[in-house]
């Protein structure tokens, strides 16, 4: 697939936009406002830039590109998100450890004390242990080799690829980009601190099966009876969040995820690609998130027109087509007990050059 087909959502490319702009002698800040107002957004006083109603984004922002959807993040936005905040401090992170619960194809963490204080002494080999140090002070550290996509977690745009090409968001090529020391193009490094508001979708709850059964599939419609039934809605440029209730059965595994069993189950419940597509296109979600590994339903129950089949095809959408950001397991449960649907979403993600998702996060919600 060429860049123009897989970036042109709606007949609108990346190369059409900016070179129809060019042609009339619009320059970049009139062409930000020419694409907010055809977008008719929602925002409450927040500028959009570059979401319109029907496409979403897609590959809008620039031939170099790494940021995606959020480079909508902005001091309005953040101020609308701070308007919801009225002192309760919800921590969406999940503790991890070398026996939590992962997807398959990803590394295990494990954790070793690097320096112990008894060991220093043994050794001798440290001259501020040794030499003058009559106090015997002494100190512990740990190396952790970790990988870069369990527990709570963000990815970002430089973890997916599709296409005979192996392309990823922007048209950047895994041969060009993915290097021996990790990625040299849309690592986590790019992603700028987070606050923006958010919606809470708690499916889980609206259909009365806590957690989700496996496979569950989520689409549009049932986003839209859920969110009716908390009488809220989603604004353009919010951060969705979609509780399976998978994080509960994380935290019964002794609260790190041991419980691989139990956990496999509604892990594979999630959003569709028709859902994918009603949230991004049709409500501006600047990023979507859920409390499972994956985010979408596995096997997927639908596939993205004109690519083929692939084994995560939301993935490919949300990353790859449309530059916006995932995030996964999430721990929305005290969120959903205390009903708060709306919220502000701070997330600050480590600046691990190269790494192409953020792992082990503690984002939190301020409502």
């Amino acid at each position: 697939m060429d860049v123009e087909t897989q970036a042109g959502l709606d007949g609108l490319s990346r190369r059409g936009l900016f070179g129809a702009a060019a042609a009339g002698g619009i320059g970049a800040t009139g062409l930000g406002l020419l694409t907010a107002e055809r977008a008719g957004a929602q925002a409450a006083g927040v500028p959009v830039k570059q979401w319109r109603e029907g496409r979403g984004w897609g590959w809008v922002w620039g031939r170099d590109d790494e940021v995606g959807a959020l480079n909508e993040l902005g001091p309005e936005l953040a101020a609308k998100a701070l308007r919801l905040a009225r002192g309760r401090v919800y921590d969406l992170g999940l503790a991890y450890d070398r026996s939590s619960f992962k997807f398959a194809g990803h590394a295990r963490g494990e954790i070793t004390t690097f320096r112990s204080p008894d060991g220093q002494f043994a050794e001798g080999d440290r001259p501020e242990i040794t030499t003058g140090n009559s106090s015997r002070t002494s100190y512990a550290s740990c190396l952790n080799s970790i990988s870069d996509n369990v527990a709570t977690q963000i990815d970002g745009l430089a973890h997916i690829y599709q296409g005979r090409d192996n392309h990823a968001y922007n048209s950047f090529k895994a041969a060009d980009i993915v290097g021996d020391r990790g990625v040299l193009k849309c690592g986590v490094e790019t992603i700028p601190p987070i606050v923006a508001p958010a919606t809470l979708v708690d499916v889980a709850g609206f259909v009365g099966k806590d957690p989700l059964p496996a496979g569950y599939a989520i689409g549009p419609d049932l986003i839209r009876r859920t969110l009716a039934a908390q009488n809220v809605e989603i604004d353009v440029l919010d951060v969705v969040l979609i509780r399976t209730g998978t994080a509960a059965s994380w935290l019964r595994g002794g609260g790190v995820g041991r419980n691989h069993t139990l956990l496999k189950r509604s892990d594979s419940a999630g959003i569709s690609v028709s859902a994918a597509r009603y949230l991004v296109e049709q409500r501006g979600a600047l990023m979507v998130g859920s409390d499972t590994s994956g985010l979408e339903v596995t096997p997927p129950k639908e596939q993205l027109p004109g690519i083929g089949t692939s084994f995560n095809p939301v993935h490919v959408y949300l990353l790859v087509q449309q530059g916006v950001h995932i995030l996964e397991f999430n721990n929305l449960e005290r969120l959903a007990r205390d009903r708060v649907y709306k919220f502000a979403y701070v997330l600050t993600p480590n600046k691990i050059v190269g790494n192409v998702a953020a792992t082990v996060q503690r984002p939190i919600a301020l409502a």
